[in-house]
């Protein structure tokens, strides 16, 4: 499953001249992981030029539209001190710049949408301007450089060593060489990894290759989780907002998708899997906010309240869709051609167009009626013309080949109580974050419906940070060194956090005594100073 060295490199280049910018590291990516690695190495006095394929910072919390999904201990302990500092100046953003009710201006856990899947469901761009208020200090004394619209194109090594990185505008093409001593790979697909050579996998291990008990009999890199299109709506009672009918609305009306387990039935449909049983659940849509007698989806990750906000500000509530019913995993995207991953996104638009009309048209009310006419798509929710996310929702990556792997045997708690009877998530030595979350697969590209499972709360070991060969190239997000099993509890957002910022911080460290990442951990002494470091910085490595 190693592919590191069979990718070639783009050969895409500017007719115009191309242009050089140095740094100490240099960061492609700008989700949850790159701003954290970024805030990190700059804290630590490096300078730092920080890429970003749209023009938005923020990742999964802004660019993709995902309100933050968390543990229940995330208000006081379990991330970073900084993701705390995030999440509480989202929180004074609101009550600073907008007009809430006396009640919700008070509330110490202000959850401006009181949406059910996260104590603080949000706007994406105000995440943008909480990120972007963070980096001021740093962009302003010309420490940090954020280069949005930009895609790495082609790389530069020698041997181990990764030289210099091309990235090239979205709009103009302009192509600029990035250069430093170190390179952070935090893209979402793990992009920088073929380019550099570094060896990775992809898809699904075997129980053969890891010994885990909810691994394929078979191993296949194509295998990866489905991706989702976000897109925001909201509700004008009384109006009629029907879109056309989507080009494909009888493929995705009709479609049943063929998944083993088998699916509940259609995927249009208010019954759909549920992840932990794979028993068909049914769901109610009620856009007005009424109670409902099952689970409203409408509240699942809605960012608006409007009653937390006085009373003429907001008509309805404003909602994030991101639902079984729009998880796309009609083909994979990892290791694809550009042309195959816009077909495949292009084709989730289509879904999410199909699943909106249908809910206009055709979803059963609660009172008995049929369709909600009165939606409407919020694409200025997201920076965009069509209603949906700039980008999408990638639960998979390349993973690195890493010294370590996290495997389910050391954070699921049945495969771990099978092979050492233990009921805590493995302790690991070189700990240098924690984070928690289950083991959360969606349905995948070939056919595996959920894998959602017990875990428990653990920690993030150093080892899973460090390629197996490259010196100088680090991931700061979901390609780090996980299974595809276990990937599905690292990938949330104070993890990749975490992740991030840890890596931020042993750049800083490494340049500072002079030593390569990999010696950190392998020396015990420079392994306990840059965790005693860390953790003055308010990284958590072990759970209280």
């Amino acid at each position: 499953m190693n592919k590191g060295n069979n990718i070639a490199s783009s050969q895409t280049k500017s007719k115009r001249s191309i242009k050089e910018m140095k740094a100490d590291v240099v960061i492609i990516g700008g989700g949850i992981g790159g701003c954290a690695s970024a805030l990190a190495a700059c804290r630590n006095g490096l300078q730092v030029i920080l890429v970003e394929e749209t023009d938005w910072i923020g990742g999964q919390l802004s660019q993709q539209g995902v309100p933050p999904d968390e543990h229940q201990w995330i208000e006081t302990h379990g991330a970073p001190a900084s993701y705390r500092t995030f999440r509480n100046n989202v929180r004074n953003y609101y009550k600073r710049n907008y007009p809430l009710t006396v009640e919700a201006k008070n509330r110490e856990f202000l959850n401006p949408g009181d949406g059910n899947v996260s104590r603080l469901c949000h706007e994406p761009i105000v995440s943008v301007a909480v990120l972007m208020e963070m980096f001021m200090p740093y962009i302003s004394s010309g420490q940090l450089r954020i280069l949005l619209e930009y895609k790495a194109i082609n790389a530069e090594t020698n041997g181990d060593n990764v030289i210099a990185v091309t990235v090239e505008n979205q709009k103009d093409r302009e192509g600029i060489t990035l250069i430093a001593s170190y390179f952070i790979d935090a893209t979402e697909c793990g992009d920088l990894l073929p380019l550099t050579k570094t060896e990775y996998v992809t898809g699904a291990e075997s129980q053969k290759d890891t010994k885990e008990l909810h691994a394929a009999n078979k191993a296949d890199p194509d295998n990866n989780q489905s991706f989702t299109i976000c897109f925001a709506m909201d509700y004008v009672p009384g109006a009629n907002l029907t879109i056309d009918k989507p080009e494909n609305y009888a493929f995705w009306h009709d479609y049943i998708p063929n998944l083993t387990p088998a699916w509940s039935g259609r995927l249009l449909d208010l019954t759909y899997t549920t992840p932990t049983t794979l028993q068909p659940i049914k769901a109610d849509f009620e856009p007005t906010g009424k109670e409902t007698k099952d689970f409203n989806l409408w509240n699942y990750r809605k960012i608006i309240n409007r009653n937390n906000f006085t009373e003429g500000t907001y008509k309805g509530d404003i909602t994030i869709v991101n639902w079984p019913q729009n998880d796309y995993f009609l083909g994979n995207i990892i290791d694809v051609s550009k042309g195959q991953f816009q077909k495949h996104v292009e084709a989730a638009k289509q879904l999410n167009l199909s699943l909106f009309y249908w809910l206009q048209t055709e979803a059963p009310r609660p009172d008995g009626g049929i369709g909600w006419p009165g939606l409407r798509l919020r694409g200025d929710i997201l920076g965009t013309s069509d209603g949906m996310a700039k980008y999408p929702y990638i639960r998979e990556s390349r993973r690195i080949k890493s010294e370590f792997t996290i495997l389910e045997e050391h954070v699921g708690t049945e495969n771990r109580k099978l092979v050492c009877g233990e009921t805590t998530a493995a302790k690991f030595e070189d700990s240098v974050g924690i984070g928690y979350y289950r083991l959360d697969l969606h349905p995948t590209c070939q056919g595996n419906n959920y894998v959602d499972i017990s875990s428990m709360p653990f920690q993030i070991p150093l080892g899973a940070l460090l390629p197996q060969r490259v010196n100088n190239l680090l991931p700061a997000c979901k390609n780090i060194g996980t299974t595809h099993i276990t990937n599905g509890c690292y990938r949330l957002h104070p993890v990749e956090w975490s992740i991030g910022e840890a890596v931020g911080s042993l750049v800083a460290y490494s340049k500072e005594k002079k030593v390569l990442p990999r010696a950190v951990r392998a020396q015990k002494d420079l392994l306990s100073d840059f965790q005693q470091r860390i953790q003055k910085q308010g990284l958590e490595i072990t759970w209280k």
